[in-house]
């Protein structure tokens, strides 16, 4: 064999290793780590994570196949919602998501944390994930709880189905001054200036007007929800703005 294939032969398995690294889960591009985006979740531990309101306390939520996931089948540990040790106020969030079948679950933004405040979303405005394809047929009735609605106050600005129960979605919030918005495989589905007096209208005639807190903090923790089914989560990356 020749110098000159063996060095064609070296320049392509050194360039094919380069993408395989690229694409691997919950890893960040050279440009990623240059524009100054973080991982929130490193694919080994549960680092930068706790417990609402219960602090790092051993959980449901375990690191699986180098996925983030709240376990449903083990009972000698804490269930409950997963929060960011950090607060965070104009960013842009990304992340990876699949549900089981029939599954209903959710990503909180701006939640605030304490005695006060029993569970992440009497303070926090939810991204709704759910498995609209196995889900009963009743519940897709209200269209403000489809996947990636902003849960309970608006349908989904642009039309688009989760994969199915088991796949991987690709799912994006952004927050900036207090004005949101959501994406759902690259699709926008909704928006809200959590600022502006459309929201103040919209809580007031909601369910949750009986949180007083709940949508009037433009920053805060994010917040992964408990499954009993079980959710997982990988690929967390955030840009703050």
């Amino acid at each position: 064999m020749t110098k000159s294939i063996l060095f064609l032969l070296s320049a392509f398995f050194l360039i094919s290793c380069s993408e395989e690294e690229v694409n691997l889960p919950n890893t960040l591009t050279k440009e990623e780590k240059e524009e100054g985006w973080r991982l929130l979740f490193d694919g080994k531990t549960t680092e930068g994570w706790h417990l609402y309101n219960k602090g790092d306390v051993p959980s449901a939520w375990i690191v699986k196949d180098e996925e983030l996931f709240c376990n449903p089948d083990t009972f000698e540990v804490d269930h409950g919602d997963l929060v960011t040790n950090e607060e965070f106020s104009d960013f842009d969030l990304r992340f990876d998501w699949k549900i089981s079948t029939a599954g209903n679950s959710g990503v909180f933004i701006n939640v605030q944390e304490g005695e006060e405040y029993p569970t992440t979303w009497t303070t926090g405005p939810e991204y709704q994930i759910l498995d609209n394809l196995g889900i009963h047929k009743e519940y897709l009735e209200d269209t403000t709880h489809w996947a990636a609605c902003l849960y309970g106050f608006q349908p989904i600005m642009n039309q688009v189905t989760p994969k199915t129960a088991g796949e991987w979605n690709h799912s994006r919030i952004t927050q900036k001054d207090g004005k949101i918005t959501y994406w759902l495989n690259e699709i926008m589905t909704a928006q809200e200036d959590l600022t502006g007096e459309n929201w103040k209208a919209l809580i007031a005639n909601s369910n949750f007007k009986s949180f007083p807190a709940f949508g009037k903090a433009t920053s805060g923790k994010l917040a992964l929800q408990d499954w009993s089914k079980g959710v997982s989560f990988r690929n967390i990356k955030i840009l703050e703005l």
